[in-house]
């Protein structure tokens, strides 16, 4: 007890003995963890989902040990319980080390074995602590290591992730796809290196933008399935050192049944698994396109929406905050802002999870910390910005018909004269036009060039939009006599 009450138990490691406070579940090595690393000041109780997936990994492990008779049956009950408690959520505040450190994850996977243990002495009825009579390093680590338990801990709470990203994402292209059913008959100017272009409809923007971000989730997907392999049973560095060959089918077993990932599965190579970071690497990469998708799409919601008198302004957003403190009534596209710059960030976080993968030396990669920092990161500010956008901005859009309609005056309509008057007859009535103001149609007509009727034919903005689509051979739109 200090002087100011506070009781202490003492704890012993390699390095010699410290005093821990009575009631923490943690022990020394963790006491030692945050005396070092307080860096990112992102703590690893920040991160459920990964405290979580430790505790799985540790009663998978557990279980192994028990059926193989290398844990004793008293103390695989007690670990089993610390676990199935952390795995709901309790003794989260404990998990006090930060998230970037030295070591590989020895803090992060020491911290669990502490907290797990503690528990276990406690629920058998003795004193908190790490050491006696169930092991931290003796019991709950038994037939482990931190380059098998990390890892393995990272990819299933990465999965989890994926999952709920996915959800919101489907989310997403479900409200594109219906903005692009409910403006699939509003003709606008298609624009190519910001110049009118021909016509396409609202509905087919909107409609692009959900195939793109489909094709994301589609990328997804397969990720998890790579994700899926890990290597429980590997130990130090894939050479299977301390660990029952049984123990390794068991804990595959285990593991798979209480994370309900069913396609979770024992790597081939162990030694390839321990060493090599590239599953992460895949999958970061993934959520980099997937944020360059977003941001694309925010870059082309902001043009569409800008003005309203100096730009596009073919769309509004949904009005969500006063957008300055000088000029009133401005109200700026923040929330497509907001999508961009998590874009940015995640980004850059790629960047930092490829230099990591790559500086891995032989048989460890020493800063899997950092990538799991970075990924969750990446993940998180991904999965909390996509609702957001798909309730405060895309679901609110609305049609802007003054923007719309210069898609009648588009010198772009003049491409579909192509196959009938001919490229260099074409490209003299669009000069004509852009000099005049005059329509393609007027000039077209006071030539002599074609009849009216099948002018109109020809310059149809919404046939445009469906040429060579099945269905839409024969389709014909309103014609342009008002353009005049």
């Amino acid at each position: 007890m200090n002087s100011e009450g506070t009781k202490y138990r003492e704890e012993s490691d390699l390095l010699g003995t410290r005093q821990i406070p009575v009631q923490a579940y943690w022990g020394i090595q963790t006491l030692r963890a945050q005396e070092n690393f307080g860096v990112s000041l992102v703590r690893l109780n920040n991160y459920s989902t990964l405290i979580q997936s430790l505790a799985m990994v540790k009663k998978a492990c557990a279980l192994a040990n028990k059926e193989l008779g290398h844990l004793s049956s008293k103390f695989a009950k007690a670990i089993i319980q610390a676990c199935d408690e952390i795995g709901s959520g309790a003794l989260e505040d404990q998990f006090d080390v930060d998230m970037l450190q030295g070591g590989a994850g020895t803090s992060t996977n020491m911290c669990a074995n502490e907290i797990i243990a503690s528990r276990a002495n406690e629920i058998l009825g003795n004193p908190i602590n790490t050491q006696s009579p169930v092991s931290a390093l003796d019991h709950v680590n038994m037939s482990q290591s931190t380059n098998d338990v990390y890892p393995t801990a990272i990819k299933i709470a990465t999965i989890y992730g994926l999952r709920g990203l996915s959800v919101n994402l489907e989310f997403l292209t479900k409200a594109l796809d219906e903005k692009a059913e409910e403006f699939k008959d509003i003709l606008k100017l298609g624009r190519t290196e910001m110049q009118d272009a021909v016509p396409i409809t609202l509905g087919q923007e909107f409609g692009a933008w959900s195939a793109a971000l489909k094709r994301d989730l589609q990328r997804i997907a397969k990720a998890i399935d790579i994700l899926a392999t890990h290597n429980i049973g590997a130990t130090a560095i894939g050479t299977s050192l301390n660990a029952d060959p049984q123990y390794i089918k068991l804990a595959e077993k285990h593991l798979r049944d209480i994370t309900g990932i069913e396609a979770l599965t024992t790597a081939e190579n162990l030694i390839d698994e321990t060493q090599n970071a590239d599953e992460f690497v895949h999958a970061s990469g993934l959520l980099r396109v997937l944020a360059i998708n977003l941001s694309k799409i925010c870059g082309d919601l902001i043009l569409l929406s800008s003005g309203p008198i100096g730009g596009f302004h073919e769309i509004t957003l949904p009005p969500v905050q006063p957008g300055s403190s000088i000029m009133p009534g401005k109200v700026n596209p923040v929330i497509p802002e907001m999508i961009t710059q998590v874009a940015f960030q995640v980004i850059g976080q790629d960047l930092t999870i490829s230099m990591a993968a790559q500086s891995g030396q032989l048989e460890l990669n020493a800063f899997e910390p950092v990538i799991a920092y970075n990924f969750f990161q990446a993940l998180k500010i991904l999965r909390n910005s996509i609702p957001i956008f798909t309730e405060k901005c895309i679901r609110g859009i609305e049609p802007n018909k003054i923007g719309l309609d210069i898609v009648h005056r588009s010198v772009g309509l003049v491409t579909a004269l192509n196959p009938v008057i001919g490229y260099k007859a074409a490209s003299r009535i669009a000069k004509i036009a852009i000099e005049t103001g005059r329509s393609i149609r007027e000039i077209v007509l006071e030539e002599g060039l074609l009849e009216a009727e099948q002018l109109d034919e020809i310059l149809s903005p919404k046939r445009m939009t469906s040429a060579g689509m099945p269905g839409h051979e024969h389709e014909k739109a309103d014609d342009l006599h008002d353009e005049t």
